[in-house]
């Protein structure tokens, strides 16, 4: 990867996290740990590798998004916002009455989302047939679904896996957020996952484990699943719950996080900051 790009990529990742903090501080409570967990994903994704035009969402020339794990709407939102398809200040509408910016994602609602999600498992599915679809139109454009390893508990999920490595979908690129937790603790106390690697490859999957966090990795796996012919890949992300905000990261309870408390409150605002301080740097340069 360029300099120059790597240097875009950091930049945009502390504008997804610093906006996921400040829209969730503003609302009060919110999906945290899964939604920061995603943040360089989604920076290297909509910094790079997403064929997109926010000026026209709906151009059949584009590449497709499905964030399984609805509930990580707010990073998906972030992300839109910095790449232009709304303006910013919509974040802070978050979950209001009438904002285009609902708890979970909503094609209907939201310039960019092209699959409403939100009931876990069933945006496997979603993304198996958005891809099959696209084949069947000898498009080359790309599907990325991105599922949560909790989510992985439901067997729709492998349902959908199956169906896309039998019909060679290699134009579908599956992202798993293992960040080791779900609403209720850690993944291997609730339901032992076993190898998420393994598992994918039996099901048919090229497989690239990486660290989710960077950036130039996430990147390289994505060229590699793009040169990949005649099987999908499956990214396994290893990845940290609160990625980035070492508070955040540590609080046993960080799926859904409620600002009630000066703690809380002041370890996002600190944070904030620190971001902010990091972009005005970078882009002073």
């Amino acid at each position: 990867m360029e300099q120059e790009t790597n240097k875009q990529l950091h930049v945009l990742a502390a504008k997804i996290r610093r906006d996921i903090l400040a829209m969730l501080l503003h609302r009060g409570y919110g999906h945290l740990g899964g939604s920061l967990s995603l943040v360089e994903y989604m920076s290297v994704l909509y910094g790079k590798q997403l064929h997109y035009d926010p000026k026209d969402p709906q151009k059949e020339d584009r590449d497709r998004v499905v964030l399984s794990k609805g509930h990580a709407g707010p990073v998906w939102y972030s992300a839109l916002a910095e790449s232009g398809f709304f303006d910013r200040d919509v974040l802070y509408t978050l979950n209001d009455g009438g904002t285009i910016l609902p708890s979970h994602p909503d094609r209907l609602k939201t310039p960019g989302v092209d699959m409403t999600t939100g009931s876990l498992g069933q945006g496997t599915s979603s993304a198996a047939g958005i891809a099959m679809g696209l084949k069947m139109r000898c498009s080359d454009r790309y599907t990325y679904l991105i599922v949560g390893d909790g989510e992985l508990n439901e067997g729709q999920c492998w349902e959908a896996f199956q169906f896309i490595a039998n019909y060679k979908l290699d134009h579908c690129i599956v992202a798993i957020d293992d960040n080791k937790r779900q609403l209720d603790g850690y993944t291997k106390d609730i339901m032992y996952p076993f190898s998420y690697a393994d598992k994918m490859k039996a099901f048919g999957f090229n497989v690239i484990v990486v660290k989710g966090d960077d950036m130039e990795a996430i990147d390289a796996a994505i060229d590699q699943a793009k040169a990949t012919v005649g099987q999908p890949t499956c990214l396994v992300l290893d990845t940290v719950k609160g990625q980035g905000v070492p508070y955040f990261e540590e609080m046993r309870s960080n799926h859904s996080v409620k600002f009630n408390n000066d703690a809380n409150i002041n370890a996002a605002k600190e944070a904030i900051a620190q971001l902010d301080a990091y972009i005005a740097k970078e882009e002073s340069k």
